[in-house]
């Protein structure tokens, strides 16, 4: 029973299920700072912006290619680079954090 006399969400039990794991494996969750919070939401602008402009350039180009294979061989390549930036993205966001 949560606070009050209330039962738990499932949510709130699967929450207290992973930090008990976590501390178990002892894994440590430090709070995020002001500084890091900051540079992590210009890390997430940055890439916002770069993936956004990707998708236009992708849209653009397969508005202009008719061949079905230059087409599939585009569509790979914009999920490649859409791929390695989200990547790119997240590992930044964990060198920030750390």
């Amino acid at each position: 029973m949560a606070e009050g006399g209330t039962p738990k969400s499932a949510y709130e039990l699967a929450m207290e299920r992973l930090q008990k794991k976590d501390a178990d494996a002892g894994i440590e969750r430090q709070p995020v700072s002001e500084e890091q919070k900051s540079v992590i939401a210009e890390i997430r602008n940055f890439y916002q912006a770069k993936i956004a402009e990707l998708e236009v350039l992708h849209q653009g180009a397969m508005q202009t290619t008719m061949d079905s294979e230059a087409r599939a061989a585009r569509d790979a390549e914009y999920h490649r680079d859409r791929e390695r930036l989200t990547s790119e993205r997240d590992r930044k966001i964990e060198k920030a954090r750390s």
